[in-house]
């Protein structure tokens, strides 16, 4: 069931020509005979804008299976696994950036996750599906102009860039439907902040109090909002995220159990066992086994 390589992470370095291996964005057509191979399923450090055309298929966003309806628009944050099953006259673009590239010009760190689709409470990436004639022809616009302002080298314009790419976002938040839209004020922000710092320090097997301390707040605060919003408490959500990642590292490589455990920063593996079979009922062996 396992093989020898983990789930591959990309960097944008990964998805950008050897001359713009510092860039931290890349827009282009996407297809399928996309110019580089990527294994399915597979993760990434960085935000994607993916506008499908035409085409037909699944894509499988975190354990989350949606059909493919072009027009539409799939959003993904920094750490999500997914995997595109689709047709072979499958069309349209893709902008990936990394956080960097987006709030350079932006004073407010959160204005990404204020995006009603990047780090969602309900933790879920329906597409955006597009019904309206002059929303399709202006998305398609922006990617085209964006694919044809890179298309010029070195000469091209990275505030023209940054631009459609702020149009694009901005395009499309108010129609994306979701229950987000409806949630305003600190305690929503609050919370996709603390997904958002789960992703990034969940290797590091923090607790709530250190959460709550890297985001100026009270252990119970972050508690009380968090459960408020989720229905489920901040330990729970750190759980979860450290269960997802024990059993990919479980199924798509051939690491020890010490060794994920290890990774993981758990004190030892017996703990590390121990925790596993309390959350999931099997052990790390048995999950890895298929005897589930």
């Amino acid at each position: 069931m396992g093989n020898s390589e983990s789930i591959p992470v990309y960097s944008l370095r990964s998805f950008s020509s050897r001359e713009r291996e510092s860039q931290q964005f890349q827009v282009e057509v996407f297809d399928a005979n996309r110019h580089f191979a990527v294994k399915y399923p597979h993760r990434h450090d960085f935000f994607e804008v993916l506008y499908l055309a035409r085409g037909s298929g699944f894509h499988v966003i975190d354990g989350n299976k949606y059909e493919i309806k072009p027009p539409c628009v799939f959003f993904m944050s920094p750490g999500q696994a997914h995997k595109i099953e689709f047709s072979h006259d499958i069309e349209g673009f893709i902008f990936i950036f990394t956080p960097e590239f987006y709030l350079i010009h932006y004073n407010n760190p959160n204005r990404l996750i204020e995006f009603p689709f990047f780090f969602t409470i309900r933790q879920d990436n329906p597409p955006l599906l597009l019904n309206n004639p002059d929303d399709i022809i202006f998305l398609e616009s922006l990617f085209k102009k964006g694919i044809s302002e890179l298309a010029k080298g070195e000469g091209f314009s990275i505030e023209l860039l940054h631009s459609i790419l702020d149009l694009i976002l901005n395009t499309c938040a108010p129609l994306y439907k979701s229950d987000e839209n409806s949630l305003t004020g600190k305690g929503h922000m609050l919370v996709k902040k603390f997904f958002q710092m789960v992703e990034e320090n969940y290797e590091k097997n923090l607790g709530v109090a250190q959460y709550a301390d890297k985001m100026a707040i009270t252990p119970n605060h972050l508690t009380q909002t968090v459960t408020h919003l989720t229905g489920k408490t901040s330990s729970q959500i750190i759980k979860a995220k450290q269960i997802l990642e024990i059993k990919r590292l479980l199924v798509h490589t051939n690491q020890s159990i010490t060794e994920i455990a290890t990774r993981l920063n758990f004190p030892d593996q017996s703990y590390f066992a121990k925790f596993f079979k309390r959350e999931t009922g099997v052990s790390p062996m048995q999950y890895r086994s298929g005897s589930v």
